[in-house]
């Protein structure tokens, strides 16, 4: 690979770049929902599999426990999610969805979609930028 000198050339900032514009086209989308793109992504996390401990919620999210309890917590006060403490540890917290987000599940999980269709890259070439973006992510 050639020495990349110049900030445009930077694998690292194209990445960063392209995070940060995904985020905020996502912005207007989620401002309906009262949601950020990290509750966003916690909450596409729990559609998939509900009831589950903040452990398991942060290796999906990959998100650490000081940026997780957060998001978290500010969900719980909008009361799309609880969380409660399981009989067998104390300490282990599950994550329960509400009456709340369920009841506008199928709206939230059809936000990528809508956002795919302002996209003009194929599908074919995005499955490859997600097989790609997840390839990098296992060599780091």
């Amino acid at each position: 690979m050639k020495e990349n000198n110049i900030l445009g050339d930077q694998l690292c900032f194209s990445l960063y770049s392209v995070a940060n514009a995904l985020t905020r086209q996502y912005r207007p989308l989620l401002k309906d929902f009262d949601l950020t793109y990290p509750q966003f992504i916690v909450l596409l996390a729990l559609y998939e599999e509900d009831d589950i401990s903040l452990k398991e919620l942060g290796e999906k999210t990959l998100f650490d426990s000081g940026t997780l309890t957060p998001l978290v917590q500010k969900l719980e006060a909008k009361e799309f999610l609880n969380r409660v403490s399981i009989k067998e540890d104390e300490r282990v917290k599950k994550v329960i969805l509400t009456d709340k987000a369920l009841q506008i599940k199928e709206k939230v999980i059809d936000l990528p979609n809508q956002l795919r269709c302002s996209m003009h890259m194929n599908d074919e070439e995005l499955t490859m930028l997600r097989k790609l973006s997840l390839k990098l992510l296992e060599d780091l």
